[in-house]
């Protein structure tokens, strides 16, 4: 797309690549704009089953580059409410993706990087990863990311790490819930690989509904509406041609169109 960020659409995986490693990866205004339009292309694009998400160099991502910020401090209040906004819609942008999206996380993943592995479907760390949520010793706090990491590691988890700042390893990532897999830094390549082949194998349509779903279920109290909603959304993907199809391939022994 352009220096900061690069696109390769290879078969049914894209990689989507953070690249501004002299700063880590951190975000600024053509970061965040191009990551959003990223997503929101490879969204709709028919050919994309998997999305990976990586940063290149030393760091995953560092958060938001701390120069950038400093250079638009002068800005009166509506054009820092556009520039949050703008992060807030990239990370709406990955989280509401429909695909399938597996974040690699090597080096270091401080604040709104975290908050890109909180979005991600499947978060794996090498080993060496360390994360941080340390807004707070720069006299601010991680707002944006907030709900996708309270939803990733739960509050208690939050209050600590946010409040304290500290650093946590990988390991600690995931007792937390944050990242799904931890792994020696040269077997990420492999972990990614099989990740992406077990995403291949759900129909691409029961996917984009099962993340819906989630995300239904997740907003709604238990009872009869909730009750009504599951047992609708089961009939309709039953009944579909894809779930059609799977369930005859299944029962053919055979793999399904999509595979």
């Amino acid at each position: 797309m352009n220096e900061s960020l690069h696109v390769k659409v290879s078969g049914a995986v894209a990689t989507v690549t953070l690249s501004r490693p002299e700063v880590h990866n951190a975000f600024d205004a053509v970061l965040t704009g191009n990551l959003t339009q990223a997503f929101q292309k490879l969204s709709v694009a028919d050919a994309v089953r998997v999305i990976v998400l990586e940063g290149r160099g030393p760091s995953f991502c560092a958060g938001v580059d701390i120069a950038w910020v400093s250079r638009t401090a002068g800005q009166d209040a509506a054009e820092h409410q556009r520039d949050a906004m703008q992060m807030a819609m990239m990370l709406d942008a990955i989280d509401r993706c429909p695909k399938p999206v597996v974040a690699m996380v090597h080096g270091a993943a401080l604040g709104g990087g975290a908050g890109l592995v909180a979005v991600a479907d499947v978060a794996i760390a090498a080993e060496e990863a360390s994360f941080a949520l340390s807004e707070v010793r720069l006299g601010i706090a991680p707002s944006l990311i907030t709900p996708y990491l309270a939803a990733a590691m739960g509050a208690r988890a939050c209050r600590r790490y946010m409040v304290t700042g500290e650093r946590f390893d990988a390991r600690e990532a995931l007792r937390l819930g944050l990242v799904h897999g931890v792994v020696a830094a040269d077997k990420l390549a492999s972990a990614r690989d099989h990740v992406v082949e077990a995403c291949l194998k759900g129909g691409p349509k029961a996917q984009s509904a099962t993340k819906e779903l989630i995300r239904v279920v997740e907003d709604s109290p238990m009872g009869p509406d909730l009750m009504r909603y599951t047992a609708t959304h089961f009939c309709d993907l039953r009944t579909s041609e894809e779930g059609r199809e799977g369930l005859a391939a299944f029962l053919d022994k055979r793999k399904p169109s999509w595979g």
